[in-house]
């Protein structure tokens, strides 16, 4: 209970966020997040085990979000809500870099993420880590996890923040996407910050 509160103060915060940059003249129609001094960026391995940290994709829109492979529900609707996002972009897309970074390195091997950021798009890259670097990373982004036992020691899922981070093309965090809104309004933020 003490979680699930947590995370409606969070939500409830970000969404009294302003929509608008103050002298952006941009109009987004998910939450500002524009100068904020968190989710500076990571230092991971990509899913080929190559390091790479937020740098590595500069001159890229860039969309981070957090997840695990095994999540049964608001991972892969996020990831296909993406691949959606690409499609409207057409050749816009190929700015724009879609990050999956898993919370729970344990499973998460770099094979599985391999296979599985980019059956949505074979632009996407799942990221990964150690535990330390995974928890470093989460709370850099106030990503909130919680690993929940299952029947067997391998069968746990993870409870986690459920929306996407969004970086503009010099690095610079810019918004929180809303998990399950569908492609049209995440597509036209990302015009946004392309053009």
């Amino acid at each position: 209970m003490k979680k699930l509160f947590a995370v409606l103060c969070i939500a409830l915060a970000l969404g009294g966020c302003q929509k608008q940059a103050p002298g952006s003249g941009l109009a987004f129609k998910n939450t500002d997040l524009t100068g904020l001094s968190y989710a500076q960026g990571f230092s991971l391995n990509d899913h080929t085990g190559k390091p790479v940290t937020l740098e590595s994709y500069k001159g890229k829109v860039v969309v981070v979000f957090f997840g695990y492979t095994q999540c049964p529900d608001v991972c892969p609707t996020t990831m296909a809500e993406m691949a959606g996002v690409m499609k409207e972009l057409g050749p816009q897309a190929d700015q724009v870099q879609v990050l999956f970074i898993t919370l729970d390195p344990a499973r998460d091997t770099k094979e599985l993420l391999a296979q599985y950021a980019p059956t949505f798009d074979p632009r996407f890259v799942g990221l990964y880590g150690t535990p330390e670097q995974t928890a470093k990373v989460a709370k850099e982004f106030k990503v909130i996890y919680n690993k929940v036992e299952g029947k067997t020691p391998d069968s746990y899922t993870i409870d986690h923040t459920a929306g996407s981070y969004v970086f503009d093309k010099n690095g610079k965090i810019r918004l929180f996407l809303r998990h399950g809104q569908g492609p049209a309004p995440i597509a036209h933020d990302l015009k946004l910050l392309l053009s």
